[in-house]
């Protein structure tokens, strides 16, 4: 069995498309599947959409994504763990191989990522050196980061210490398992932090992780993109 683990914090508005996209593509590549939303503490509507579209809810309060992705994996069946953000589509091309990839004998991985929606000039500008970068260190986003059970109950999990970068983390962790693989096929996440946030404000924040190095993620500060009060995605409908 494959398990899809999506961890949420008051998505209501992208998680039913999440979703969606999920089932079409699990069910065209016709492996048995689950779905685990693990709600992170959401005082919206994110709940109510999990169970209208098949998934099961884990009900959480860490407002951690560490923690939060644990949990869902904790309650999962699978052999195949597939961590996917709540704003991301997943494609059959992309989790075909996937799986593939998981038989082939790798233990973990990932694929390109891509941002929708217009996004500003230097996002533009950075999306292929990150997609080229990421490929060249097999490195990946936790929007889509993939591996077996054994493998993450042998790396125990992502790094509860940890408020960001865990899925860097968990890369190197996977990787000194056996082999980790960055496909070329690519899933969609959202550009809306992207657009939500100056290309200053990016770089003050990516600056700061950079100068206080891993005790930058240690804690919630400084990772206001992240933690902070979310801030209104400039295309989304009124």
């Amino acid at each position: 069995m494959i398990s899809f683990i999506i961890p949420a914090y008051n998505e209501e508005r992208l998680l039913a498309r999440t979703l969606g996209a999920l089932h079409v593509a699990a069910q065209a590549v016709g492996e048995p599947y689950e779905v685990i939303v693990a709600d992170d503490a959401s005082t919206d509507g994110t709940a109510a959409i999990a169970a209208k579209h098949s998934a099961r809810l884990v009900r959480v309060a860490h407002r951690q994504i560490a923690a939060t992705r644990n949990a869902g994996a904790r309650e999962a069946n699978g052999d195949f763990l597939f961590f996917v953000d709540a704003d991301t589509l997943v494609n059959e091309r992309a989790l075909h191989g996937a799986i593939q990839a998981l038989r082939d004998g790798a233990v973990g991985g990932g694929t390109a990522i891509h941002f929708d929606g217009r996004l500003p000039p230097y996002a533009r500008l950075l999306q292929p050196l990150f997609v080229w970068f990421c490929r060249l260190a097999r490195l990946t986003g936790g929007c889509f980061l993939f591996c077996t059970r054994q493998a993450f109950q042998t790396v125990g999990g992502f790094d509860e210490a940890l408020y960001g970068a865990e899925e860097i983390v968990m890369c190197g962790a996977l990787k000194r398992q056996g082999q980790f693989v960055v496909l070329r096929e690519a899933v969609v996440t959202s550009g809306r932090k992207l657009r939500a946030y100056s290309g200053w404000e990016v770089l003050r924040i990516m600056g700061r992780l950079g100068l206080r190095g891993p005790k930058s993620v240690r804690g919630r500060r400084g990772l206001e993109m992240w933690y902070g009060e979310r801030r209104e995605d400039p295309e989304s409908p009124t």
